[in-house]
Order: C-alpha cells, then structure tokens, then sequence
C-alpha cells in the first residue's frame, strides 16, 4: 500500500505548505502560485493544462481514456488578511495570508500527484489532479474550470479542506449535504442630510438602518420554520463622518446562510419587503446588491464511505467524526453536481502550536504534522477506488 512509504515525503509537504504560506495571491489574481504548481506537476512527467477557468491548473495522468477516471481537487488563493503570527513562515505579502488553508490543500495535492506518479505503473485507472483558484471570491472557480472541461472524462471527485476544529488525529465526514448556501448582500440607504440639531428637515439614514438592523433579526426569528437552520448577520454598518451632521447615506452589508433554496428565497423577499417598508415610513430610497452564493456541498454515499474506509487504514488517523452540516460554503459543490464525489475535513488543531484559531483569523495556523493524514487517505482512496470500480 502507498500509504506505507508516504512519511518519507513528510519534510518536502511540509516545505511546499511554507513557500506557498509564505507567498499567497488574492482569488482572481493568482499568478506566481499557479505557475509554481505547473512547474511542479511537469517535473512529475504528468501532462499539464494551465490557465483553466483563467487561472487554474489540471494535471492528467491518463494511461487508457477507457479506464475509470478519479479526480482530485485542492484550491490556493489566499485571503485579505493580515498574517499576525510570529513564525518564520509567515506570510511576506502585506495584507495577505492564507487564513483558511489552501496552502496546505495545494501542498497535499502536490505530494499525492508526486507519489502516484512514482507509482503510476501499479494504477489501473486514470488520475486527474484539480488545482483550482478563486474559491474564496463569487462566482467561485470552480464552475470556471468546469465550464472549461476541467472534469472531462472524470466518473469520481474527491476533496479535502483542512480543519481547525479537529484535532490532528481526527478525520470528519458527512454523506449528503454539508455546507450551506452563502448569500451576501449589500445595501445603500439614501436620504437628506443636515444639521443634527434639526432632524426634521432631513431624511435620516442612520435612524433606518439602525431600524433596518432590528427588523432583520425578526425574519429567522420570526419568518423562518425552526427546523429550517438558517443565519442572517449584519456584518458592516458605515454611516457619517460628524458628530453634528446627519449624513445622506448608510452602507449596511453581511450575510445569509441557509441549506435549501426554499428557506434561501423566502429570506431575500422579506428582505426586500423591509427595505420597501423603510421607503414608506421614513422616505429614504435604496440600493440592494445581493449576490447568491454557491450551492451545498452534497456527498454520494459510496465516495463518502470509500474514504472512511481509507481513513481506517491510516495507523495515525485516531478518530473518525461524523459531522453535523455546517453554514459555510464551498464551491466544491459544483464538482458534484456533475460527478459523484466526497469532500472531507483534516485534522489540523493544536492548541500547544497554537494552531487553534478559526479559519479567517490573522492567526490562522495548522500543526503540520496532520497533513501527511490527508495525503494517506488520498493515496488510499485512490487504491481502492480502482480496485472497486476494476472489479
């Protein structure tokens, strides 16, 4: 099995998660990164594709087009965030980290190529390696990649993302849904400034977002089935400049976080029906941007239960978590609504490294030593992927 020599790989894992650490690129303006991972693949004498989607890389591994074809995919753009830690690695780009952990995805991604590719001969089946850019920014790009036949000849697609929630040691899973719908909004109220000692020959813009704040917090308390999970959090509120002047406008933004289209829809119209009711008791107008987000993440049974059993093969995996769905979001979903596939979650929490920040967090951080568990289960799932499929 593969997995019994992947620890020799272990110091160049994690030397490839510190230079790609150590330079991020923002989503939609990756350049160095992709570059690095092409030149990376072609050194594995696997054939490359660069600028999918715009700016995502594909490595096939095909022996025989009529042989099964598993993917792999990792994502790498990093945040607008600064990195706050005091590490050697830390990022040497101001105003952005990777914060999240695609760093490590594309690190991982990069070793499991390297060992199949030294193993390519023991394969019976083709191997697609899905290096993509821009998921952290709508409209995301994976459903670029996809558009450009990123999934061409692809019957199966696996992922992971790293976890700060698990310990190393822990491997979480889910079969069926297990993201949420990421909606965000953006809203300018428009009204009259003036003097703030004579409000009433103004249009206050304050006073209705402030009541526009109150009112949305009654649409999942009040609108919204309790046993439908749903999130509405104000994130942004600007207005103003002076303490004695009533501005013209207010900028409000955030986000909805919903896991059906029917809780997600029923949301933004009572929404709509909020702002439309500010318009009739205070005067003001609005401008309303609301950008829908990805669909959920939904596993298939069979490539869920495929890498739970990988994960069992893995000595230094120590627990398998079952995994409650979660309101994030993650472009992943859009591989599979095309093909069947898994995504899971790796243990990476250490709170004697500290590496126990949340995700998005400027010190956001990750105990290495867990990744080489995602490459193991990789490599696994690949083993016994194709050994199912050959029968």
């Amino acid at each position: 099995m593969l997995i019994q020599i992947a620890d020799q790989y272990n110091d160049e894992l994690i030397k490839l998660r510190r230079h790609f650490h150590m330079h991020p690129e923002l989503s939609f303006q990756e350049e160095k990164t992709p570059a690095y991972i092409a030149d990376y693949l072609r050194q594995l004498n696997i054939d490359v594709e660069t600028g999918v989607g715009g700016r995502g890389v594909v490595g096939r591994m095909i022996k025989d087009p009529s042989l099964p074809t598993l993917a792999i995919r990792a994502d790498f753009d990093a945040l607008p965030i600064q990195d706050e830690k005091e590490v050697p690695y830390k990022s040497t780009v101001d105003g952005v980290m990777h914060a999240c952990g695609h760093d490590a995805h594309t690190a991982v991604l990069l070793i499991t190529a390297k060992i199949l590719s030294e193993h390519r001969d023991a394969i019976p089946g083709n191997l697609v390696f899905i290096h993509q850019h821009a998921e952290e920014v709508d409209p995301g790009g994976a459903i670029q990649m996809i558009a450009d036949d990123c999934l061409k000849g692809v019957d199966a697609i696996i992922g992971q993302h790293v976890s700060s929630s698990l310990p190393v040691g822990h491997l979480g899973y889910k079969v069926g849904t297990v993201t949420g719908i990421p909606d965000d909004f953006w809203i300018t109220l428009q009204g009259r400034g003036g003097h703030a000692a004579h409000p009433d020959t103004t249009v206050d813009p304050v006073a209705a977002a402030i009541r526009l704040c109150n009112d949305l917090q009654y649409i999942v308390s009040r609108q919204v089935k309790p046993t439908s999970p749903a999130v509405l959090s104000i994130t942004m509120l600007k207005a103003g400049e002076q303490n004695n002047v009533i501005p013209d406008t207010a900028a409000i933004s955030g986000t909805i976080r919903t896991f059906d289209a029917e809780t997600q829809s029923l949301i933004y119209n009572e929404l709509k029906k909020c702002l439309e009711g500010l318009v009739t008791t205070t005067g003001i107008t609005y401008d309303l941007k609301y950008l829908k987000g990805y669909p959920p993440v939904v596993n298939t049974a069979e490539e869920m239960m495929m890498i739970v059993d990988a994960a069992k093969k893995v000595d230094s995996i120590t627990k398998l978590v079952e995994l409650e769905p979660a309101l994030g979001g993650e472009d992943f979903s859009y591989y599979l609504q095309r093909v069947p596939g898994a995504f899971f979650y790796t243990g990476t929490r250490n709170e004697n490294f500290k590496a126990d920040f949340p995700h998005h967090h400027p010190k956001f951080d990750i105990d290495e030593q867990g990744l080489m568990n995602a490459v193991k289960v990789f490599l696994q799932s690949v083993e016994d992927y194709f050994q199912e499929v050959n029968q």
